[in-house]
């Protein structure tokens, strides 16, 4: 999948996205909405990761999606 895919298909990536991140709340996924940089930014905010890490974190997921 690429971000386009996701944006798309909002209601399923999600899905499988809570999957992988549990510690994103349901306020959160309302916020991320299928943006790439809203993913990100709440990924180092609940995670604790350098940006860097969140965004190679949130790409290769997609990717494998």
């Amino acid at each position: 999948m690429n971000w386009d895919q996701v944006k798309g298909n909002w209601k399923q990536a999600k899905g499988l996205m809570k999957e992988k991140w549990g510690k994103l709340t349901d306020d959160d996924w309302s916020v991320i909405e299928g943006k790439r940089d809203q993913l990100v930014g709440k990924l180092q905010e609940r995670y604790g990761w350098e940006r860097d890490r969140a965004e190679r974190e949130a790409d290769d997921y997609i990717q494998g999606m």
